[in-house]
């Protein structure tokens, strides 16, 4: 090869295999987005019986899992392919999918229908318009139905609109053994497993936005005639230990008291997902087992 031809191709190659050290995070962040939309991370792992491993503290869920919230790892699991209704830990493929597609802090008319849906509401009124970032943030921090409805039908046109593109994004996060029928996860024919919860958690997870309000302690909702309401969370866990950081509360009585935890603590993140236990276990549960998951 002559020499003419032969450095252009070297700086070709030395040009595409050295990266300077802005470019390095640049490359990071990408390859972080694209694992949070391409084929599942969180995997059973050889091992697994339906409860893995062996030396994990009992818990009351019927089913969860607790996976390395970076990688998604397989830490725990119970039952984690166990189909369950999971009342609104749901939200968060409707908040996914409002995060992901829509403008936050353009307005949202309530309507009607969005009103009456009960039985958790900050009592939002047909006719009134509010920023879609509040409705979130009141629908991730205080599970609010009315705002996840609100949310919903203004991205679609209808619920079972919205419903299809629930479904849609669940497939695409890996979350093929889940169908989902409303945005806010009262009773219905519908269902996922802690495993796709947990890998609909993992996009989450990713979302500055969603990140930003599911760490919310409390949150000041403002009504369209100025009123404010301080709207405490529903996930207490937030309240007793400052290493949780998110992420969704759900409770009817046919799914039991369900739970999506991310914690933070000693350089390592954490997502767990508690489906089918109850409301005075459920928080002392997760704490005790991610004090187990800082050794494994």
């Amino acid at each position: 090869m002559s020499r003419r031809r032969f450095l252009p191709l070297l700086f070709i190659l030395l040009s595409g295999c050295a990266l300077d050290d802005s470019q390095q995070p640049q490359q990071s962040e990408q390859l972080e987005r694209r694992s949070a939309s391409s084929k599942p991370v969180v995997v059973a792992p050889d091992a697994a019986r339906s409860v893995w491993p062996a030396d994990a503290p009992p818990i009351h869920a019927v089913s969860a899992i607790l996976i390395d919230a970076r990688t998604g790892r397989t830490l725990y699991q119970k039952n984690a392919d166990e189909p369950r209704q999971v009342a609104s830990t749901q939200k968060l493929v409707t908040a996914l999918i409002v995060a992901e597609q829509d403008p936050l802090d353009a307005p949202v008319r309530v309507a009607r229908e969005d009103a009456a849906v009960e039985p958790t509401k900050v009592g939002i009124r047909a006719g009134e318009s509010y920023p879609r970032r509040q409705l979130l943030s009141a629908m991730l921090v205080h599970s609010a139905n009315d705002c996840a409805a609100a949310l919903a039908r203004s991205h679609a046109g209808s619920l079972s609109g919205f419903a299809g593109e629930m479904n849609g994004l669940a497939e695409r996060c890996g979350a093929t053994c889940s169908h989902f029928v409303n945005p806010h996860g009262l009773p219905a024919s519908q269902h996922s497993t802690a495993r796709d919860m947990a890998r609909i958690a993992f996009r989450a997870y990713r979302n500055p936005d969603l990140r930003d309000a599911m760490a919310l302690r409390s949150y000041r909702f403002r009504y369209a005639n100025g009123r404010l309401c301080n709207l405490d969370p529903t996930n207490k866990l937030l309240l007793r230990d400052f290493h949780c950081n998110g992420m969704k509360t759900g409770f009817t009585e046919s799914a039991g008291k369900c739970l999506i935890t991310s914690y933070s603590k000693g350089g390592r993140d954490f997502i767990l997902v508690q489906l089918g236990s109850r409301a005075r276990y459920i928080f002392d549960d997760a704490e005790r087992l991610m004090q187990w998951a800082q050794f494994h």
